[in-house]
């Protein structure tokens, strides 16, 4: 489970989001939605203990300020959008950094476990077949894969999303949920994410939170929480207008 109690932080003493206080359950997906500057991925921060907050986050029962980063990793795994390049590791050897905190010693290599454990998040991609290769050789789609792999292989139960859709096309955008979703079905494991795409976030999400300039508009589920009106005001237009029309052309496109 995971709680925020009046949560406050920002950057350089000046407060981005203000007075968050929540709770999600284990086996529930929350997105976090919102215009761009209203505090989504400050959120996202605080939540993965990256910044100083007043009030508290308890991550099952546990106050975050009293546990150590080996812990929190244990239990909370942060993947983003797709970043550049520097070194060309294999696709094995990526994921493999996912373990790095259950790893005993500095010095020691991977156990049995281990290896099994990222064979098995290679196949949960569908990227076995391909985990001798450098990662510089892969498509945008395939590098997300690896990157959710990489996350699976750090075993926690919360998975905290920042845009990880960007820069991919329709069709692995559409994959990635699917396996995020597929994931988190499981043993209690649950999603934060941030998504721009008001569409794959109905398609994860059992709970939404809608943020606008810092402070929470409403939250629950999509038919409480995304109501026409709220949604209007906090982006300024008419979303669902917008949605329909869109809708709509697509359908005189599909009975052309």
């Amino acid at each position: 489970m995971l709680e925020l109690k009046n949560v406050n932080t920002g950057y350089d003493g000046k407060d981005v989001i203000q007075d968050i206080s929540f709770t999600l359950n284990d086996g529930q997906n929350l997105c976090i939605i919102g215009p761009n500057g209203c505090g989504k991925t400050t959120l996202i921060k605080a939540i993965a203990g990256l910044l100083p907050i007043e009030g508290q986050i308890i991550i099952d029962n546990k106050d975050m300020r009293k546990m150590k980063r080996r812990e929190i990793a244990g239990k909370i795994a942060v993947m983003s959008q797709l970043s550049n390049i520097f070194f060309s590791y294999t696709v094995y050897e990526t994921v493999l950094l996912g373990r790095y905190l259950h790893m005993k010693g500095a010095f020691k290599g991977p156990s049995s476990y281990d290896k099994n454990c990222v064979d098995k998040c290679l196949k949960a991609v569908g990227l076995l077949k391909h985990k001798d290769r450098q990662i510089n050789t892969l498509s945008g789609g395939q590098l997300q894969r690896v990157y959710l792999a990489r996350t699976l292989a750090q075993e926690p139960s919360i998975i905290l999303l920042d845009e990880p859709t960007n820069h991919l096309d329709l069709r692995y955008q559409a994959e990635l949920i699917d396996y995020l979703k597929e994931w988190s079905s499981k043993d209690g494991n649950s999603i934060v994410g941030v998504l721009h795409d008001i569409n794959l976030a109905l398609k994860l999400a059992d709970n939404f939170l809608v943020l606008d300039k810092g402070y929470i508009k409403s939250y629950g589920s999509a038919s409480k929480a995304v109501t026409n009106d709220l949604i209007n005001s906090v982006y300024g237009m008419d979303v669902v207008g917008f949605m329909i029309d869109s809708l709509r052309k697509w359908e005189r496109i599909a009975n052309f």
